[in-house]
């Protein structure tokens, strides 16, 4: 069955549930008729039926929320550093011009034209598609640091859009992470560097909040000193 009839037939079994839902009657009838069989895992329009069907549930009001998972990307993608991410993270923020947390195909385009890489209407569904693993067609903020994941990791097609959003930023992911080491020990030295190097940014941080904080109450109380030489 195609996706095109299975989405025929859900629609019309919605319109029939709007004009009459009583039982027997020939509008319930008909839109019981129209039910499409259930179908075997594994089949192609089986993600479709389910998206429409959570279409149908939202409709109703019997839809159950979608539990939303705590991401940190600091600790999934530990084979970046924090200024790494960080560079991600406003790169991805700048083109979600929607502000709604997800770049569309549109922000995409508008992406790929900045940088100087224009794509196809095609090939921006591809870009989406290879790292859409929620299937919603858009791309999350953990879905496009999974580009430069891959593309660190030599996973990605040197021709392909991905590569091309990759490269063209002025994120510097040319050394291979955790996921690219070519065997056990390796890839075990590498974790290890990076996580000191986590920790040493983290630290960084730390002592340069401190330092600013330092800094602060000496110019306080050096603004009291010269005060009160003024008012005695």
């Amino acid at each position: 069955m195609s996706s095109e009839e299975l989405a025929r037939r859900l629609q019309r079994r919605l319109d029939a549930e709007h004009r009459d839902t009583k039982p027997g009657s020939p509008a319930q009838t008909a839109a019981d008729e129209e039910q499409p069989p259930p179908l075997r895992p594994g089949d192609a329009s089986s993600e479709l039926t389910e998206k429409l069907n959570r279409r149908l549930d939202i409709h109703d009001g019997t839809a159950k929320p979608k539990q939303m998972k705590v991401f940190n990307p600091y600790t999934e993608f530990k084979e970046f550093s924090r200024k790494q991410i960080k560079d991600m993270e406003k790169m991805f923020k700048r083109f979600d011009s929607g502000k709604d947390g997800f770049i569309d195909l549109m922000e995409l385009k508008l992406m790929m034209e900045k940088l100087g890489a224009p794509q196809t209407h095609l090939g921006l569904k591809n870009m989406i598609k290879e790292v859409d693993e929620d299937y919603d067609g858009k791309l999350s903020y953990r879905e496009f640091l999974l580009i430069f994941r891959r593309a660190a990791a030599g996973e990605l097609q040197e021709e392909s859009g991905l590569m091309a959003l990759a490269r063209l930023s002025e994120i510097d992911v040319s050394t291979k992470g955790v996921l690219g080491a070519r065997d056990f020990f390796e890839a075990k030295v590498q974790a290890l560097s990076v996580r000191s190097k986590f920790e040493a940014e983290i630290r960084e941080e730390q002592e340069e909040k401190k330092r600013m904080e330092l800094e602060r109450k000496q110019r306080r109380a050096a603004f009291k000193e010269l005060q009160s030489t003024f008012c005695s």
